[in-house]
């Protein structure tokens, strides 16, 4: 496509204020179908969390050892268990009223109503086997119950919620009638508990994340364009991208076609608002611009839209594939995540490219209103001395180039160097939560009374001739007590099948700790010796294939983000050198931000550590999407090369665009900052991490860093173009 610029825009009819009536009705009925989709995927933004899965096991590939492990061990029963645990302490020695209370909860578990599910559902429809305790420590301080649902039965959606769900509730309802009056506390924690307070969460984040992000973009946007016409348009699209991108995820996400969580779904609210906000305002720009040349409005929208498309189909084009990199993850959450944001991103796209300019031409001049823009044929000659401060930035950059880049650079490699010290070895369950909640407390109680990994055993899948000798390893191990063939709670050995039988064993530190994690590591090693065809599965050995998965996709995704990257760069400018200089400077940029946030998380926030896959979610959203703000400057840069020579088009580019770009980049920055308002420490991180590298790519990337080095290299950024061989305007002899 072809951006040679329009000197100056002509109509021929330039009495004409408001343009044909054609052009909007046409306008008009585009606005209508859009409010009519709207009607139809704006429910199913709502619906979204009822498609959700948010636990580690349903995310790991087949292949993982913890994933066989789980289905041998569902041959030995006829459910796979999902358990709650009920633990309750006392400040002294636990009394027979203490005793009698709990035993009393325990008979009442199978006849708790659970009536959101319907007329006389209780909780025993959904238990795998009887209810197990209460158990007293051994210090008689505590006591713990447990409680075994059907997985299967209890992640199903019935009447918009789930049987876990509800069984928490009233678990945790029951448990404080029961405890009343005594001298104990009680809390609903371990897996089931655990999942429960991750719905809690997640529940509410199409209410309160996205009301958030709205509020936040448009408070910025009323600032920004001094109108309250402006934003509501740009908000409007924004929602109406949304309710888009809902009417494929849901039903790829029901059918099991994609993998949602409530993480993803929350990040693709984020990116479809940002992405939205930062379309909208580089359209609404040019449109701006194209108003001070004609009266008609469609001919400056048809100005505007040209202007537009290119460098919007070629952002939201890089960021889809990066995003869709993301499949070639293990992890079914992190490849969820990829056709996820990438359908969040094309909703946002083709909203704004189609509502907003029809809205837009239905309101007309009065969008800007009070500030409506004149026909007074202002034009880009003057852009370095009308522009303010990106004017007085562009002269800086054209009077120092190589002084700019070299200063900017070293300083942004001042911060990368402290990148090594990112933790990013995973986080305890304790530690998943900002705030306190009732599982994480419980399991603090449990670690405290009972052995640590109690509740959640490790499992072992043997032959049954080496068995015994497996068991006898397992009692030799440190870290490990109470090796058994069996399920365990209990229950009698079951007969071999296919020759395996299960054993299980209860680790003496938390089973979702780093050195849980490294047990189970050494006796997977271990129990090679005795057998290689024994198997360690159990809730450790899952978040230990989890963190190997996420190390693995970081050295397969990265280098293809960056390949699908340099690859659609390369064919928007018609360039090879300029591809690398943006990629090299998103590079640094992304090992700046991560050498900031380290020094940020561990000294001024103090987080406990990161997940692994931090980096590599803070890697694709910081390439892709800090890429936009180089592809803004330099689609235009490239069309003012073409009249005014590669360095003088530099210097208009970086004035020009200096204003909406950093607003887009505020915008994108707020928007993932609000992802703060869920607690929970991954998102905190994400949403941290790619705001910060939003300011430094806007602020410093794509204001100094690429525009000074750019200019120092003057035309040879086209090579192989012609531009690069023929500098038109002769600006760079």
């Amino acid at each position: 496509m072809s951006t040679n610029p329009t000197p100056r825009i002509t109509t021929g009819t330039a009495g004409r204020k408001g343009g044909s009536r054609r052009p909007r009705l046409l306008a008009a009925l585009v606005a209508l179908a859009w409010l009519l989709l709207a009607g139809v995927g704006g429910p199913l933004v709502g619906k979204l969390a009822e498609v959700q899965k948010n636990d580690n096991a349903s995310f790991l590939p087949a292949s993982a050892e913890s994933t066989e492990v789980t289905n041998l061990v569902a041959k030995f029963s006829d459910s796979t268990s999902l358990p709650f645990l009920i633990v309750t302490e006392s400040s002294g020695a636990l009394t027979e009223t203490d005793m009698g209370a709990m035993s009393g909860f325990a008979k009442a578990v199978p006849e708790l109503p659970l009536p959101k599910l319907g007329a006389g559902r209780t909780l025993g429809e959904f238990l795998s086997g009887p209810v197990v305790g209460p158990v007293p420590s051994a210090d008689t301080k505590a006591t713990l119950t447990i409680v075994n649902l059907d997985a299967d039965k209890a992640s199903e959606t019935i009447n918009s919620t789930s049987p876990l769900f509800e069984a928490a509730k009233a678990l945790r309802a029951e448990l404080a009638k029961d405890t009343t009056g005594t001298t104990t506390s009680g809390y609903v924690t371990g897996p089931g508990g655990l999942l429960a307070d991750f719905i809690t969460i997640f529940e509410g984040i199409d209410g309160v994340l996205l009301g958030v992000a709205l509020v936040v973009v448009l408070v910025i946007l009323l600032i920004v364009y001094r109108s309250p016409i402006l934003p509501i348009a740009v908000l409007l699209s924004a929602i109406f991208g949304l309710a888009l991108a809902a009417l494929a995820v849901y039903p790829l996400a029901k059918a099991g076609h994609i993998a949602l969580s409530g993480q993803s779904q929350g990040i693709m609210f984020i990116l479809v608002v940002g992405a939205a906000t930062d379309y909208a305002l580089l359209l609404v720009s040019r449109f701006r611009e194209a108003l001070h040349d004609t009266s008609d409005t469609w001919v400056a929208m048809k100005s505007a839209w040209r202007g537009s498309v290119e460098p919007i189909l070629a952002s939201g084009a890089t960021v889809i594939l990066g995003l869709l990199c993301l499949m070639l993850s293990k992890l079914g959450s992190t490849a969820g995540l990829g056709p996820v944001g990438a359908l969040g991103i094309a909703g946002a796209m083709i909203a704004s490219l189609t509502f907003l300019p029809a809205v837009l031409l239905v309101i007309g001049r009065r969008a800007f209103w009070p500030m409506v823009p004149k026909v007074d044929h202002r034009h880009l000659e003057d852009a370095l001395e009308t522009r303010g401060i990106w004017g007085r930035v562009a002269k800086l950059v054209g009077a120092h180039p190589r002084r700019t880049w070299v200063l900017t650079l070293a300083g942004l490699l001042a911060l990368a160097a402290f990148l090594p010290t990112f933790k990013a070895e995973g986080v305890s369950t304790s530690e998943l939560f900002l705030n306190k909640t009732d599982s994480v407390t419980g399991s603090e109680v449990l670690a405290r009374h009972f052995p640590a990994g109690a509740g959640q055993p490790v499992q072992i899948i043997a032959p049954q001739a080496v068995a015994q000798g497996v068991v006898d390893r397992l009692g030799s191990e440190k870290g490990v007590s109470d090796p058994v063939i069996g399920l365990g709670g209990g229950a009698p050995p079951p007969a071999a099948i296919d020759g395996l039988v299960p054993i299980t064993a209860v680790l003496t530190v938390p089973a979702d700790s780093p050195e849980a994690t490294e047990i189970v590591k050494r006796l997977r090693a271990d129990l090679d010796a005795v057998s290689p065809d024994a198997l360690v599965g159990g809730t450790t050995a899952i978040n230990l294939d989890v963190l190997d998965a996420t190390n693995r996709d970081l050295k397969v995704i990265i280098p293809a983000t960056l390949l699908v990257i340099f690859v659609v760069l390369a064919l928007l400018l018609r360039s090879l050198v300029a591809p690398v200089i943006l990629v090299v400077a998103n590079l640094v940029s992304f090992g700046a931000t991560i050498g900031a946030s380290a020094l940020a998380f561990n000294h001024l926030f103090d987080f406990p550590g990161s997940d692994p896959a931090t980096p590599l979610y803070g890697f694709v959203f910081l390439v892709a999407l800090g890429i936009d703000y180089s592809i803004f400057l330099m689609t235009r840069v490239r069309e003012e090369s073409q009249r005014r020579g590669t360095r003088p088009g530099i210097l208009v580019a970086l004035a020009v665009t200096g204003g909406v770009i950093t607003s887009a980049g505020i915008v994108l920055a707020a928007t993932f900052s609000s992802l703060a308002v869920l607690p929970l420490i991954f998102l905190a991180q994400i949403g941290f991490i790619v705001a910060l590298g939003v300011l430094i790519d806007t602020l410093i990337v794509r204001s100094l860093l690429v525009p000074a080095f750019s200019y120092d290299v003057g035309s040879r950024i086209w090579a192989p173009s012609v531009l690069a061989r023929a500098d038109r305007a002769g600006a760079d002899a």
